[in-house]
């Protein structure tokens, strides 16, 4: 299997790409701050799936790669909380993005529970 049909992944995806296009609307003044931190955060999680997905013939750094990605996945949650603050993101747009984070979390999380049914040797 390719790590692109891993739910996991498509669901990051997915929600990177909403970021993407939610943050386009935020002030100019935040580019370099929290539009580019919440776009990385958000897009490293896709990356770090894919990576973990390539190493998955060795058990521990499939796990190292997916708390990374977990990690991320923190990080993109909180960039959002600033967001919501600062009035870029109407409530019910917080509300979805961060409800798909945590689906994505939990997903991640399984993952890292159940390495071996993701192809890695126990």
């Amino acid at each position: 299997m390719d790590f692109k049909k891993l739910l996991a992944y498509q669901k990051a995806f997915s929600l990177a790409m909403e970021i993407k296009k939610v943050s386009d609307s935020f002030p100019k003044e935040e580019k370099y701050a929290l539009t580019d931190q919440v776009r990385r955060s958000s897009r490293s999680v896709c990356a770090n799936i894919a990576e973990a997905y390539r190493k998955r013939r060795y058990i521990n750094h499939f796990i190292s790669k997916l708390t990374d990605s977990d990690g991320e996945n923190s990080e993109t949650s909180v960039w959002l909380d600033f967001a919501l603050e600062c009035n870029y993101l109407s409530k019910s747009q917080y509300i979805d993005l961060v409800n798909k984070s945590e689906e994505i979390g939990r997903i991640i999380n399984y993952m890292i529970l159940n390495p071996t049914k993701f192809g890695c040797k126990s």
